[in-house]
C-alpha cells in the first residue's frame, strides 16, 4: 500500500509503501469504541464528593424532646430534612478507570488509521521541521497545504520546539507525539498528519 508524500509546500515528494497491517485493515468500529470509551474514561479524575449526615457538622444531641412541643420529632440537626444536613444519595470519590489491553488498543488505532488512510484524510509530509516558531509562518503553511479551517492532529516523531511554539496559538491544531498518540486523538479531527520518521515509527509500534 502506497501514501503519497507531500512537501511543506504542498508539492509531491513521492511515496510512501505502508504497511498494510497498520494502514489496510478493515475497520473495527467495536474495538474502536471499546479503545475511545476506556480513554475517556481514564481521564475522570473520580474525586467529586459531598458529605453524608456522618460527616457533616452537628452533633449528637437531640434538638429538642420527643414529645410535648407540637412540633416534629428530631433525633440530630444532621438529618437531611434539616438546612445544613448531610447530602442523601450524594457522590462520592471512586474510579472511573477501564483497562485495555495492548492489542485491542493497537487494533482500533490501525483501525482509525485505516479508515483516514481510505477516505484521504491522512497526510504525509517530506518534513515537520520549522525553521521559525512564529504562527503566521505556520498558517502559511497550512493555506499551501489547503488545510485552514480543518481540526488537525500532527504526529511527530519527537518534540519539536518551533512546531510546538508555532501551533500553541491555533485553534483546533493538536500536536502529539508517535508514542502517545491515542485512538481519541486520531478520530476526534478531520485530518491527520504524519512525517516520514513518525510514520515509520508507529508502523513499528502498532505491528502485530
Amino acid at each position: 500500500m502506497e501514501i503519497k508524500i507531500t512537501n511543506l509546500d504542498g508539492s509531491s515528494a513521492g511515496k510512501h509503501k505502508a504497511k498494510k497491517s497498520v494502514f489496510g485493515i478493515q475497520p473495527n468500529l467495536a474495538v474502536v469504541r471499546q479503545a475511545v470509551l476506556s480513554e475517556l474514561s481514564n481521564k475522570r479524575q473520580g474525586t467529586h464528593s459531598s458529605k453524608n449526615r456522618s460527616l457533616v457538622n452537628g452533633g449528637g444531641k437531640k434538638p429538642w424532646k420527643q414529645k410535648g412541643r407540637g412540633a416534629a420529632r428530631a433525633g440530630t440537626n444532621r438529618s437531611p430534612l434539616w438546612r445544613g444536613g448531610g447530602t442523601i444519595f450524594g457522590p462520592s470519590p471512586h474510579k472511573y478507570s477501564k483497562k485495555l489491553s495492548k492489542k485491542v488498543s493497537n487494533l482500533a488505532r490501525c483501525s482509525v488509521l485505516s479508515s483516514k488512510a481510505s477516505n484521504g484524510e491522512l497526510i504525509v509530509l517530506s518534513e515537520l521541521s520549522m525553521e521559525s516558531h512564529r504562527t503566521s509562518d505556520f498558517v502559511l503553511t497550512l493555506n499551501k497545504l489547503k488545510l485552514k479551517d480543518k481540526k488537525i492532529v500532527i504526529v511527530t516523531s519527537d518534540y519539536n520546539k518551533n512546531l510546538n511554539l508555532a501551533t500553541g496559538n491555533i485553534k483546533n491544531i493538536n500536536l502529539k507525539e508517535v508514542s502517545r498518540v491515542s485512538t481519541y486523538d486520531l478520530i476526534d479531527c478531520d485530518i491527520v498528519i504524519f512525517d516520514k520518521n513518525s510514520i515509520s515509527r508507529i508502523e513499528v509500534l502498532l505491528k502485530n
